[in-house]
């Protein structure tokens, strides 16, 4: 587990479709596309000229920034709250759970058991069920476990 991918609000951005689905997807598609020759006729191809930097892009660098890295929206109030606070995860804060945290967690309820998991039994329990989760296939798109 990469620490920069532990998210504020508690939840991993490894279980998140973007990094687990989209980014592999996209490094697919785009060694297909080099084997099948399309990197020589792409700007034949409508809109291609624009689609190829943007799928090397995903293939090479990826498209996830994790939000300690800066990544996801900018106004996000749980990251600006944390890292006022000085917290790693609301999990941590003594305010927990605050206004903030509660309109997220009825967005994505996951979260509100993952927190609840870190406060009772750690970062290590914490942890383990992000990488089961992983080697699962689970995203928390799919809202299921």
């Amino acid at each position: 587990m990469e620490e920069r991918y532990i998210c504020y609000c508690g939840l991993y951005c490894g279980n998140c479709s973007v990094k687990a689905r989209i980014g592999p997807a996209a490094k697919a598609l785009y060694d297909e596309m080099i084997a099948a020759g399309f990197e020589d006729i792409i700007q034949q191809i409508p809109g291609g000229d624009g689609f190829w930097p943007f799928l090397r892009h995903m293939a090479e660098v990826g498209i996830c920034i994790s939000c300690r890295e800066g990544g996801g929206d900018p106004e996000c109030a749980i990251r600006k709250c944390a890292v006022g606070r000085g917290v790693d995860m609301c999990a941590f804060c003594e305010s927990y759970p605050c206004g903030h945290f509660d309109r997220f967690s009825e967005m994505c309820p996951v979260a509100l058991r993952d927190n609840e998991l870190l406060r009772e039994k750690g970062v290590d329990a914490w942890s383990r069920l992000q990488d089961e989760r992983c080697a699962k296939g689970f995203v928390y798109q799919d809202g299921r476990e």
